[in-house]
């Protein structure tokens, strides 16, 4: 007996279809992507400084701390359709663009309140587009950034353990607990 014929002899038994059938037959393979892996250290460095500037070093560690510009390529080159990528990747570049004109250099030679000032400068044009654009339009390449940033840290060890209250074992359920201001959320 041959593996198709199995799965389709125990989707009979269960009383029906085995949906997702195929994926047992063939095995778990993705299509071949051509390599798309375009960032560079520096590139990882850069996207580390915009993700800080977004979610700095306070009383806990930055986002640079949790590495997050890494994440960041790896859900780009991952998870993102070429378009989106695309868009990602010339977001840096209309990034450094913005800094230039701004301030005549580079965004990593900014100053920290300058890097500040600019990213809040280019979240409100994000806000704008957003407000305005239609459902088929592009997201702004700002918007992707900062999303990407915030799910990288929170998601983290840093994030998860250190910037909220983190429990790796709950005891019983508790569906009502008082709020201080100034606490922590839940990891």
């Amino acid at each position: 007996m041959e593996r198709r014929e199995a799965v389709q002899y125990i989707a009979l038994l269960l009383g029906g279809t085995l949906v997702g059938a195929n994926s047992f037959i063939t095995g778990c393979k993705t299509a071949d992507k051509k390599d798309n892996t375009t960032f560079s250290q520096e590139d990882v460095a850069y996207l580390n400084e915009v993700a800080d500037t977004i979610l700095p070093t306070t009383a806990t560690p930055g986002a640079k701390a949790a590495n997050v510009g890494q994440f960041m390529t790896v859900m780009v080159n991952d998870c993102y359709e070429a378009k989106d990528q695309k868009i990602f990747h010339e977001g840096l570049k209309k990034l450094d663009d913005a800094a230039d004109k701004a301030y005549n250099a580079s965004f990593m030679k900014l100053t920290p309140q300058q890097r500040h000032d600019l990213l809040v400068k280019v979240d409100t044009e994000q806000k704008e587009y957003s407000k305005t654009k239609k459902e088929d339009d592009a997201t702004h390449y700002f918007r992707m950034m900062k999303e990407l940033t915030l799910l990288g840290y929170f998601t983290s060890e840093i994030g998860t353990k250190q910037a909220r209250r983190y429990a790796p074992v709950p005891g019983r359920y508790e569906g009502c607990i008082p709020y201080k201001k100034g606490d922590k959320a839940w990891a």
